[in-house]
């Protein structure tokens, strides 16, 4: 299909307010644009008065009398699973996902620990991976985990070697980067100060980096992650190129505050490695504001400016 595709994520939360803010913001030309939600959704959060009829929709199933602002449940969650899967299945240009609840999907028994996952299980062929990487301007970090708990991160040599790897791959063939230059976060304090505060940088992240460096990966030692990213924020607000084209984080929020704190709103939240890229807002579903009208668009538009710019 030629044609990105649009999800407005779980139908109790924000994702169809914003998408339908975005939309008229952005004005899209209804060639560039399918819907993948459902009409009784999009006309429930519509008070951006959007035409929706004039873009492409495809509907799954949904009951009117399911929609409860503010509530996680089973018809959410499967309405959210139903979405990716049929986005899945016509195989557009790109993805653009509105934020879901992990606990609706996983009451509605898809045990999934987000979209990411999601998307792998079904667009994944040939050992591809799904990365996550989030992306702001030039400011760009790749996550090495995702949603795990801190006590059960499981880094390994082969795997930061894989993923940083695949992560050249996505450079150059998306961003047009023949020789990118990355950071690597150290997992402990003060990137583990020689072994006294951790072993995971003397016996994991040295040694893949010594076997990158080896291929000719332009890749950093670890660096300790509360002083790596105070030049990011500078070059990020005054529009100057950074010092690396990506930050590569160990953990979830060692990657997302730097960038959230910066970039707050411009955030996207992209996942790459696969034959199609999807983008998502940095934002959840704010369940807390849902239905009220005042959800701020902002992550969304600039979700559907980047795929439509990726998808090129």
């Amino acid at each position: 299909m030629d044609k990105i595709a649009i999800l407005t994520g779980d139908p109790n939360g924000i994702g169809a307010e914003v998408t339908l803010k975005a939309l008229n913001i952005l004005k899209l030309s209804p060639d560039k644009v399918v819907l993948i939600s459902n009409s009784d959704v999009l006309k429930f959060y519509n008070n951006s008065s959007v035409d929706i009829n004039k873009y492409e929709l495809i509907e799954i199933p949904y009951d009117k009398f399911d929609i409860t602002p503010g509530e996680v449940t089973a018809q959410a969650g499967e309405f959210s699973f139903l979405s990716l899967k049929k986005a899945c299945e016509i195989k557009p240009k790109a993805i653009v996902t509105g934020p879901v609840a992990k606990n609706a999907l996983h009451l509605a028994g898809f045990n999934f620990n987000g979209q990411t996952e999601v998307l792998q299980k079904y667009l994944s062929h040939n050992g591809q991976l799904a990365e996550m990487l989030f992306i702001a301007g030039n400011f760009r970090i790749l996550l090495l985990t995702r949603h795990c708990p801190l006590k059960e991160i499981n880094l390994t040599r082969e795997i930061v070697i894989r993923k940083v790897e695949n992560l050249v791959k996505t450079f150059k063939e998306i961003f047009k980067i023949e020789n990118p230059k990355f950071a690597l976060c150290g997992l402990n304090p003060h990137a583990g100060e020689d072994g006294i505060l951790g072993k995971e940088e003397t016996e994991i992240l040295i040694p893949a980096v010594e076997y990158l460096q080896d291929e000719g990966i332009n890749i950093t030692y670890p660096k300790p992650s509360d002083t790596l990213f105070i030049n990011a924020s500078k070059y990020y607000h005054n529009g100057e190129k950074d010092d690396y084209d990506c930050y590569i984080a160990c953990y979830h929020d060692q990657g997302l505050i730097p960038i959230k704190t910066v970039a707050g709103e411009r955030t996207v939240n992209t996942t790459v490695g696969l034959d199609v890229i999807r983008t998502s807002p940095m934002h959840g579903t704010a369940f807390d504001i849902a239905g009220k009208g005042i959800a701020n668009p902002d992550s969304m538009v600039e979700a559907i400016r980047l795929a439509l710019k990726l998808s090129e």
